[in-house]
């Protein structure tokens, strides 16, 4: 099962809580604000200060803010900085091979969905995930299943 990393989980959600605040925010206010471990969390925006993702700000007013737009965040780029690659099966890492390798039936399927599932993460940023939680809020463009998995030709 393709599943998020409790680490990127709570990245996305720390973006998304400065993305709708436009402001600072200390780890603390992050944490308790969601319940997330105050430890695990520091580590995360750790991670995500060292990708790019956010600036911390020293004094009383300080904490972590975004270090560039929210539009420009996409949710595939967090959980890659997070977690690493995102990889639906082994077929789509460097050292592809399995077992069944020679006799597979489902690679190049596999492969599509693989790459669906990119491709939707990727055109998912922060800001969208934030405009829940603003007044102009705007739906989601999700990629519908024949965009992600395209349907043969007959």
């Amino acid at each position: 099962m393709l599943k998020l990393t409790k680490k990127a989980d709570y990245g996305l959600i720390a973006l998304k809580h400065l993305a709708v605040k436009r402001a600072a925010a200390s780890a603390k206010e992050i944490s308790d604000a969601y319940q997330i471990p105050l430890p695990l969390l520091a580590k995360v925006l750790q991670s995500l200060g060292k990708s790019g993702f956010v600036l911390a700000e020293h004094g009383t007013n300080g904490g972590y803010r975004l270090a560039r737009e929210a539009s420009k965040i996409s949710a595939l780029a967090v959980i890659r900085a997070i977690d690493g690659p995102v990889i639906l099966t082994n077929c789509f890492t460097d050292h592809g091979d399995c077992d069944q390798s020679a006799h597979c039936n489902v690679k190049e399927p596999l492969r599509k969905i693989h790459e669906g599932i990119q491709r939707l993460l990727e055109s998912i940023s922060i800001e969208d995930m934030a405009r829940d939680d603003r007044s102009e809020a705007a739906p989601i463009q999700l990629l519908t299943p024949s965009e992600i998995l395209p349907m043969p030709s007959a």
